[in-house]
């Protein structure tokens, strides 16, 4: 039986109409990065290189929605809604540990794993990042996207839908903001999809680890860097094994802490 909203929560109450917020940050990314699509594809004869950098902006959609959702909420309080999960009291060095290194430590078990069932391509044990780029993403990235996905979007769909719908929900539109950029990347159709399965079981384990930090930013922001020290997506292209067996492991992690620890799963509030 799913717990009682926290008094002065209303299922239609605007506070909780994610719409405006989703519309936008899809949006703006998607309409950044159609036109490196296109040209990717020929649609457009010009090199794709020319729309990179419109591409990378796109990655700033989320934050640039959440401060214009935020804005425009009846009785909102703004950017300070999102802002004010900054906090850090209560929250034991223990988690924040947890959080930088849960997605490293569920990949090298898979690796492990993986090695032991015989598995026969030789699996680094670790992608950390190697180049500006991946140490560019792993210093902005956990800034644009958390104070969006786990800032704003998280605890309003939770009021409506629960921890768990709410988690599946966000982690289904945070696969499809990926969109663009999986494709960018040339995947097949089968490591796309891995992929999208991919965001959606790690958006089950934030919502974890942000629920059991009393709805922490800032637990949010450290396990976002820590997807990005250690990130199997480096390998794509060249060893796509890596992504399938980290994939598989975060879909059974996300089972697990389901399954076991179905308390968390009934909230509907995490302050």
């Amino acid at each position: 039986m799913p717990a009682p909203s926290p008094p002065g929560a209303n299922a239609s109450a605007p506070a909780t109409r994610t719409w405006p917020f989703f519309v936008a940050a899809l949006g703006f990314t998607w309409l950044l990065q159609l036109p490196a699509v296109l040209a990717k594809f020929g649609v457009i004869a010009v090199p794709v290189e020319r729309f990179m950098l419109p591409a990378l902006l796109g990655g700033f959609g989320p934050l640039l929605a959440a401060l214009f959702a935020a804005r425009i909420e009846r009785d909102g309080q703004g950017a300070r809604s999102i802002f004010q999960k900054l906090r850090t009291s209560g929250v034991g060095a223990g988690w924040y540990l947890l959080a930088l290194g849960i997605f490293a430590a569920i990949y090298v078990a898979a690796v492990a794993f993986y090695k032991v069932a015989g598995g026969r391509e030789p699996l680094p044990w670790l992608y950390p990042p190697e180049n500006a780029q991946h140490i560019s993403a792993l210093l902005v990235m956990p800034f644009v996207e958390e104070p969006a996905w786990r800032g704003f979007a998280l605890p309003r769909l939770q009021q409506r839908y629960g921890a768990l719908e709410a988690s599946l929900r966000l982690g289904a539109l945070w696969a499809l903001w990926h969109t663009a950029m999986f494709i960018l990347q040339g995947t097949t159709p089968f490591i796309f999809m891995i992929g999208m399965v991919n965001v959606l079981a790690g958006s089950v384990v934030f919502s974890w680890l942000y629920n059991h930090t009393r709805g922490s930013l800032t637990i949010a922001l450290v396990a976002h860097a820590g997807l990005h020290l250690n990130n199997p997506f480096h390998a794509l292209l060249t060893r796509p094994t890596s992504i399938v067996v980290y994939t598989s492991a975060v879909v059974v992690v996300a089972f697990a802490l389901v399954i076991f620890d179905r308390k968390i799963w009934r909230l509907r509030s995490a302050g």
